[in-house]
């Protein structure tokens, strides 16, 4: 035989607890000045955002947040890379070698070989 237990009224009295929590470290302020001039870091032609954020100590998405909010608002400008790669349509020639002239420096690149990559090739030409 099952015993049922009438219904608890609405007014059923819960004990009411406060949990306490805080972060494992507390959050950090930055000044106006600290965020411009990270800001600023991170504007410059080839700049490594992630980078500038880790060695600031900082997660680098709180500081691509700043840096998208600057540049949204029209705070900032970001600077236009005077090198960088512009890429035109090739039609393939009669040879399946492509060569680049860099200076002293002549990189030859097959047809199999893909827009980034060569990209990636000639930036590491250019700074070396």
């Amino acid at each position: 035989m099952t015993t049922r237990h009438p219904p608890k009224p609405a007014s059923h009295n819960f004990s009411q607890r406060v949990l306490e929590a805080s972060p494992q470290r507390p959050r950090r302020r930055w000044s106006a000045e600290a965020k411009s001039r990270l800001i600023e870091a991170t504007l410059k032609p080839g700049a490594n955002v992630s980078a500038i954020a880790r060695q600031a100590g900082m997660a680098p998405a709180q500081l691509f947040g700043w840096r998208s909010k600057a540049i949204k608002s029209g705070a900032v400008t970001p600077q236009r890379d005077a090198d960088r790669l512009g890429f035109v349509e090739v039609t393939q020639a009669a040879s399946s070698t492509v060569e680049i002239c860099l200076g002293d420096v002549v990189i030859r690149a097959g047809a199999d070989v893909g827009q980034g990559h060569l990209a990636r090739i000639i930036r590491a030409v250019r700074q070396a």
